[in-house]
């Protein structure tokens, strides 16, 4: 897709040593953009970044952090964020990113669990923790507080901007083996998991990803999703970084201001939800609809010509010849879309690379670092979740007759095990192989088809195994929101497995009803199915479903909420 290589992070023994080595080389190229609406609040060189972290080192230092102490990051997108965790890692210490999107009692957990000594937070939300019950656990940690009022009672806390001018700091050497963060995986109620990963980890991700995907000086890349998520930790950050690219931080997801980045900012590459992949796609689609009849015509004669000549790999210069408007909308300069976390359906992924603009489409888990596997486009495959990356292999265990089973990962990426929790790491680390819990096949060019979640393995009465996001792959493009396959049981629970029965559960407007033309294409792709797949009914839903960090729906507790609403004789509807 480009002429650039991958860096060679082989001389390097930890991310503060990749990242220091890349700060010098690119000193005078621009590093990072931080915007919030029409505002641009920070706009930083890579001499001016190093600057402003070695301020931060020096606060750290100075009250006696040290060599492998943990230091926990509790902020939304943002430049500090970065500039924090470069000044951690620089110092030797272990990283912590915390989803800002918690509660305060989950995110305070989370920092007991961690053992962190130290905590970087916002202003918003440390008053939160100070406020929460038992906050005993900040009494023992070293705070720095951002964006926090002159005046404001910070008790033992301590103002960012009040750190000092850079002072003297020690550089602090680490090992590949040494652990680098500990990531909290999605699931954060009841037992906390934090996956460990090393520094190896990071730079052998880093080093895969960018030999498909490399940055250069020059590229801008979007961040829109939180920085402790993995994807934007790596992609937003790491690779970037050690590419002499430039990130363009975007602390706003209103949808003026996000497609205003696009061309403001000349975008190269930007990580998106398949949730905001598909609030685009309806956009244009709605814009070509009230196209005249002719413009439609010859547009769709573009579309064909386009995929005509991008069949074996993308031709960007072609594209944007044939579609310069939307290209334009775009920024001009945009090579792809990065999506993964969550389903993202065919359909839309073919519509983008239809009109020039490829969306690399993966998989991954935080027990592996980032990705497994990356669609390469070569050619591109909307139906599958791409390929291994270089170093990574996959074994597909208890294949049944089509060769569909759970899918394990082995690759220096995957993690050392979660902190403080051999029995957990028994569970899902077997033999050098990452259990990963997820069900799918290898096709016969290698690509990943993803089928379903073991955890969400529904067991008919008929024996059948079967699982939810195989069915819910039927109903896409349904005229809702968001939708969610459940057992009937699994709602409304009860001491039987016998009548076993499926539903889907529907996101709708508030206050609207199902209409008729829905139900007839809900009845419809639930007649294509096979019979032990089919549902046997629908609940209307009002609320946001409730999700993880990554997009992911979390079906054990839309579950609850669902059942601690209604009866089952009130919300479920006959299909």
């Amino acid at each position: 897709m480009t002429s650039h290589s991958a860096p060679d992070l082989s001389p390097y023994a930890s991310l503060g040593e990749a990242l220091r080595a890349a700060l010098e080389k690119w000193q005078d190229h621009l590093c990072l953009i931080e915007a919030d609406r029409e505002r641009e609040n920070v706009r930083l060189s890579y001499r001016e970044f190093s600057n402003a972290a070695q301020r931060i080192a020096s606060a750290l230092q100075t009250s006696g952090f040290d060599e492998a102490d943990r230091a926990a990051i509790l902020m939304s997108n943002q430049s500090k964020w970065l500039v924090a965790a470069y000044a951690v890692l620089y110092s030797g210490g272990v990283l912590v990113p915390i989803d800002f999107k918690l509660t305060a009692p989950e995110q305070l957990a989370l920092l007991a669990h961690s053992q962190a000594r130290t905590l970087v937070v916002e202003y918003p939300i440390w008053r939160a923790l100070a406020q929460s019950p038992g906050p005993a656990t900040l009494s023992t940690m070293q705070v720095l507080v951002t964006e926090a009022p002159k005046n404001a009672d910070l008790k033992n806390a301590r103002r960012w901007e009040d750190c000092g001018e850079k002072g003297t700091t020690r550089f602090v050497p680490r090992r590949r083996s040494d652990l680098a963060c500990i990531v909290y995986s999605s699931g954060t109620g009841g037992r906390p998991k934090g996956c460990m990963l090393t520094h190896d980890n990071y730079l052998e991700q880093c080093q895969s990803l960018m030999t498909w995907y490399p940055f250069w000086p020059g590229v801008r890349y979007l961040s829109i999703l939180p920085t402790n998520h993995a994807i934007d930790f790596m992609v937003g950050f790491i690779g970037p970084f050690v590419c002499g690219a430039t990130v363009v931080h975007l602390r706003t997801l209103r949808p003026e201001y996000l497609k205003e980045a696009f061309p403001r900012f000349k975008i190269t590459y930007a990580s998106v939800v398949p949730m905001v992949l598909k609030a685009i796609e309806a956009g244009l689609k709605t814009r070509f609809n009230e196209l005249p009849r002719f413009r439609r015509w010859v547009l769709a004669r573009l579309i064909a010509i386009n995929r005509l000549f991008t069949r074996k790999q993308p031709r960007l210069a072609l594209s944007r010849r044939l579609f310069p408007q939307i290209h334009r909308a775009f920024g001009g300069e945009l090579r792809a879309l990065i999506t993964g976390g969550a389903f993202a359906e065919p359909s839309t992924l073919q519509f983008f690379y239809d009109l020039g603009i490829p969306v690399a489409n993966g998989y991954g888990l935080t027990e592996a670092g980032t990705a497994v596997t990356v669609n390469d486009l070569k050619p591109f495959r909307a139906d599958t979740v791409g390929k291994p990356l270089p170093g990574v292999r996959l074994r597909i265990l208890d294949a049944n007759a089509e060769g569909i089973g759970q899918v394990a990962v082995r690759s220096r990426t995957v993690m050392q095990g979660y902190w403080n929790d051999p029995e957990q790491t028994a569970e899902v680390l077997v033999d050098g192989w990452l259990l990963t819990g997820d069900i799918g096949r290898l096709d016969a060019s290698g690509h990943l088809l993803l089928t379903g979640r073991l955890k969400n393995m529904i067991v008919t009465e008929g024996g059948k195994n079967i699982y939810p996001e195989d069915i819910e792959a039927a109903f896409a493009g349904l005229a809702a929101k968001e939708f969610c396959v459940f057992a009937v049981n699994y709602v409304w629970k009860r001491q039987s497995l016998s009548g076993e029965q499926l539903m889907i559960v529907l996101r709708l407007d508030p206050g609207v009803e199902a209409t008729e033309q829905l139900i007839e294409d809900l009845k419809m792709r639930n007649r294509s199915l096979a019979d032990f797949k089919r549902l046997s009914g629908y609940v209307v839903w009002e609320d946001d479903f409730p999700r993880t960090a990554s997009m992911k729906i979390k079906r054990a507790l839309l579950a609850e909420q669902i059942a601690a609403r209604f009866s089952q004789e009130r919300a479920l509807k006959e299909l």
